[in-house]
């Protein structure tokens, strides 16, 4: 991988994993409930960095990792399941995304304020990358930033298995991924 091209970027943002995570949110109608929920799984063990130039175009190096086993709900067993035969984090611990552009924001980056913004990229999970938009909002705090942002796709589009076990009566095809990231600014 080429490294960061520091003389071509505008914006340089780096991800504090201590105050970010990624989540998945799906569906499902569990034997003995009368209505659906949401299994909910939360990654803490989240890295990434992101450089963009002036025209919002993410630069070679940006890219951002989730460590697929660090996924917990509150179900041990979903978790165990999810982990060996939906995503079979031994071969494939992480997710990997690429961003490519940023709609929705200004260069340089304002130094306070609330923004909607549209993050195009590359989406990689065990072998198969797509294209995903995420849709979200970006806050501005002095030489911080707190962005929460979410997308969707089907278990299909990804090759993954959809759980199938007793106790769970039926899981949707829909699954929602969320992101909550701060960044330290190191370059406006």
């Amino acid at each position: 991988m080429v490294g960061l091209d520091l003389a071509q970027a505008q914006s340089r943002l780096e991800l504090i994993p201590a105050q970010s995570e990624a989540r998945y949110r799906v569906r499902e109608q569990l034997a003995g409930f009368n209505f659906p929920t949401d299994a909910v799984g939360v990654s803490k063990k989240v890295q990434g960095r992101v450089q963009f130039d002036r025209n919002g175009r993410a630069l070679e190096g940006s890219r951002f990792t989730v460590d697929l086993n660090d996924l917990t709900s509150d179900e041990a067993r979903r978790d165990n399941y999810i982990r060996r035969n939906t995503l079979n984090t031994a071969q494939y611990p992480v997710a990997e995304f690429v961003p490519r552009e940023v709609r929705g924001l200004s260069f340089p980056l304002p130094q306070s304020g609330k923004f909607p913004v549209q993050i195009v990229g590359d989406l990689k999970i065990r072998e198969v990358t797509r294209s995903v938009t995420w849709e979200g909002e970006v806050e501005f705090r002095g030489d911080l930033a707190f962005l929460q942002a979410r997308t969707s796709f089907t278990f299909r589009d990804f090759g993954l298995v959809q759980p199938r076990v007793l106790v769970v009566l039926s899981v949707d095809e829909n699954i929602r991924l969320e992101v909550s990231f701060a960044f330290r600014i190191l370059e406006r």
